[in-house]
């Protein structure tokens, strides 16, 4: 999966370009055999140079691929020691200066969007990792993401796709919220071990009905009930307007009330 996340914004840039494949050749400098095997993504993972050249030919920003193309080695098996030496085997280009406005969106969202993906994976750094790699992935999209209709909505798209597509699923394959119910402040506070043990049942019960719910309901209680974020800032964050995400909150919290009477998702 994290192969593609750098990959598929490869094979759009060139498509884009009007490029053929032998002009890619001429570019580069590898052969139409190995730019091919890169292109399809099956088999081999490639090294850094041979993907560093095709980034440089099509005039990509290397340093969004470069980080991409290290997460995905990990996934890949591929140990430090070579993911080093690939990388340190190419002479590194000068930092590209980071669009003024992605800096910017990013600095805004860093915090609800990392809370967000820490609800669902429960780990600081792979919150922390899903979220430098949304955020990577809109850097070599941005041209598009800044061309779509609602900027913000987009990236949130990205973003959730990102998070449930690395989160624990549940049977029927909806996200599995239930370790959650371990963090929470409420039951933190909890000294008798029985009513504790009895107080996370219950929680872990009531956010696998949050996960069961439509995904923009989900997300706006999540933002809420897990995050602590409140619902006025909800909207700037998912790109939805704000009557829209009260309706979603409404309906969402009253579905919830309906099957479990005993927990509070008032303010």
């Amino acid at each position: 999966m994290a192969h593609r996340t750098w990959l598929e914004p490869v094979r759009g840039r060139l498509t884009a370009s009007g490029l053929t494949l032998d002009e890619l050749v001429n570019r580069s400098g590898y052969s139409k055999t190995r730019l091919s095997e890169l292109l399809r993504g099956k088999g081999y993972y490639p090294g850094w140079e041979i993907t560093y050249s095709v980034v440089r030919a099509l005039e990509i920003p290397v340093g969004p691929v470069r980080q991409l193309w290290r997460m995905a080695a990990v996934e890949a098996d591929k140990d430090t020691a070579w993911i080093t030496s690939r990388i340190q085997d190419v002479q590194a280009p000068a930092p590209e200066e980071q669009p003024v406005a992605h800096l910017a969106f990013t600095q805004a969202m860093g915090q609800p969007y990392t809370a967000y993906a820490r609800a669902f994976l429960q780990s600081d750094q792979r919150a922390r990792q899903v979220v430098s790699e949304t955020f990577d992935i809109l850097w070599l999209t941005w041209d598009e993401a800044t061309a779509s209709p609602d900027l913000p909505r987009h990236a949130w798209l990205l973003l959730r796709s990102r998070v449930l597509a690395r989160a624990p699923k549940r049977p029927g394959g909806r996200p599995d919220l239930r370790a959650a119910a371990f963090s929470t402040a409420s039951q933190a506070g909890i000294r008798d071990l029985a009513e504790r043990l009895a107080h996370i049942g219950r929680l872990a019960r009531f956010f696998d009905t949050i996960a069961g719910l439509p995904p923009d309901q989900m997300d706006v209680i999540v933002l809420r009930h897990l995050c602590g974020i409140g619902l006025d800032a909800v909207p700037g964050i998912v790109g939805l307007a704000p009557a829209i995400t009260h309706t979603l909150d409404h309906h969402a919290r009253g579905a919830l009330h309906e099957l479990h009477p005993d927990t509070d998702t008032q303010e």
